[in-house]
């Protein structure tokens, strides 16, 4: 097995996602927990919230050998994420594009993964990202990262997208 960490999904408890990154920062435990601002209206107030993009996902960069046993004891945790019987290992340049994806977009909201057109991005922050877009509204566009199995909604310029030929 191999010794170096690697970035990995695991599943939570509903609405548990804070608590578990806590819980993983009292532990030492590299982890990320992708939070958007959410707005809020009550019938007296309206308050701006911190809501996890990815509801019930928590990821973790760990040495997979070393440290699986001490993620799964995390209270609320449920279980890694797999893919074809294994942990889904999760690139960091995947990570590093949600990271980039929150700081220029204000107002994310993620979707389940959903077949579409591979695009490219000609420019701004995510230039040379490829995904697949469900579909296209106006500006906004369906941005999906295949791996996490999710879609990031941003409003893009339709002139910063470029087809790609299989």
């Amino acid at each position: 097995m191999e010794h170096r960490p690697h970035w990995y999904a695991v599943y939570t408890r509903p609405r548990w996602e804070k608590k578990i990154a806590a819980q993983m920062q009292q532990r030492g435990i590299a982890h990320y927990c992708p939070l958007q601002k959410a707005r809020h209206q009550w019938s007296d107030r309206i308050k701006i919230v911190e809501e996890p993009l990815f509801r019930s996902y928590v990821f973790v960069h760990i040495c997979l050998a070393e440290q699986q046993t001490a993620v799964r004891m995390v209270p609320g945790v449920i279980n890694f994420v797999y893919w074809n019987g294994k942990p889904a290992v999760i690139r960091d340049e995947e990570i590093d594009t949600i990271k980039r994806f929150l700081k220029e977009y204000h107002c994310v909201t993620a979707y389940p993964l959903q077949p579409g057109q591979k695009v490219r991005i000609v420019d701004g922050v995510l230039m040379d990202q490829e995904g697949v877009v469900q579909k296209i509204h106006g500006k906004k566009v369906y941005v999906v990262l295949e791996t996490i199995g999710y879609a990031l909604v941003a409003e893009f310029d339709q002139g910063s997208l470029q087809p790609v030929q299989e």
